[in-house]
């Protein structure tokens, strides 16, 4: 009896442990899930869901780009993202060449980044090299060449689309920018900024790319008010996203000139639907208008400025776009090493380079 009494206690006191438990963990849960969507900073908190039949798509803003925290774009059908990566300068020429050439690998440039680079859907660069026969070696002077062999890193590294609207683009005359133009369609890449704009097709979308020079007002792709206007509108019918890429501003400052911000903003008035830019070797912040965003500088990819840390450092923009809507934006930085040859920082460095560009851009706004 005993026994009995003493074994009916004991089973009381573990059942009522055990729901006491039970009733803990459900607790703690609810608080571990709290916290979790508070430390989201609300990026995604109720962002994925429907409406009737239509996907109510997250908006775009300064505070969503920098949180961390970019998993969700997997709970999208895969057959309705599409996915450009956009780097900072690339210099084919100077040290770089001279580099790519002594070692005969022309994938030197691009060995620590090509895995990432060849994931996107579009891989988008700003090539400041004319790449023409019987280039010279040299690790000096401003007006560029690079070896035409060079073109076989940007393959390697899954370039799609290059921007040679730039300031550099003509430093071997009218014929070392033709020269260039057709070697890259000769290996399957598109040049923009010489002759108009370029439409690629993405799994059915068309992505329409004009690139345009307000540096040095060579050539035809000077970005004239009325011009950008025409050019944009005259691509809309031709592509279900225009990308407008703008090589301007001061060198070596992250400071946004009036005359950037001006082009940026008569771009997206005029159709576009992302706007990007480069030249000043800097990082520069970004900017939401209109709900559509302005990256107006990704700094430098792939060159030989190894005399300030600025000039070493760059983005790579990953901009993922749900059909024709840019629904999430990363920026993946880089530190350039031996004259040439970038790869993706992570933990504090990446921290520190992330916050950096959010504080600029909160300023900036």
């Amino acid at each position: 009896m005993k026994f009995k009494k003493a074994h009916s206690l004991t089973s009381s006191m573990f059942l009522f442990l055990g729901i006491t438990f039970t009733a803990l963990l459900f607790f703690v849960g609810s608080l571990f899930l709290d916290k979790s969507n508070l430390s989201l900073g609300n990026k995604y908190q109720n962002q994925v869901k429907f409406e009737g039949d239509e996907l109510n798509l997250p908006q775009l803003s300064i505070d969503k780009i920098f949180n961390n925290d970019h998993f969700l774009i997997n709970d999208y059908p895969e057959s309705k993202i599409r996915t450009i990566l956009v780097t900072g300068d690339v210099l084919l020429a100077r040290s770089v060449n001279s580099k790519t050439v002594a070692l005969n690998d022309f994938n030197w440039p691009f060995l620590k980044v090509a895995d990432v680079l060849r994931e996107a859907d579009v891989t988008y660069i700003n090539l400041e090299s004319p790449l023409i026969n019987n280039c010279k070696s040299t690790h000096e002077g401003m007006r560029f060449c690079g070896d035409p062999q060079n073109t076989k890193g940007l393959v390697f590294a899954g370039v799609d689309v290059a921007n040679i609207a730039n300031n550099h683009i003509y430093d071997q005359g009218k014929e070392g920018a033709m020269q260039t133009e057709k070697i890259l369609n000769s290996y399957g890449i598109l040049p923009v900024g010489l002759s108009g704009s370029v439409v690629k097709d993405i799994n059915g979308l068309k992505f329409g790319f004009l690139g345009y020079n307000d540096v040095d007002y060579l050539g035809k792709s000077i970005p004239i008010e009325d011009i950008l206007v025409k050019e944009v509108n005259e691509l809309k019918p031709r592509a279900d996203v225009i990308i407008v890429q703008f090589h301007w501003g001061n060198e070596y400052t992250s400071n946004i000139t009036d005359r950037q911000k001006i082009l940026a903003h008569l771009a997206i008035d005029s159709g576009a639907d992302l706007v990007i830019g480069n030249h000043p070797h800097w990082i520069q912040p970004i900017e939401i208008y209109k709900g559509k965003l302005i990256a107006y500088s990704h700094g430098n990819f792939i060159f030989d400025q190894e005399w300030s840390e600025q000039t070493k450092l760059g983005v790579v923009g990953k901009y993922i776009f749900y059909d024709d809507q840019l629904i999430d934006v990363e920026f993946l930085p880089i530190r350039i090493v031996d004259y040439g040859q970038p790869y993706f920082l992570t933990g504090e460095d990446k921290r520190k380079v992330l916050n950096s560009l959010y504080s600029e851009t909160l300023l900036f706004q």
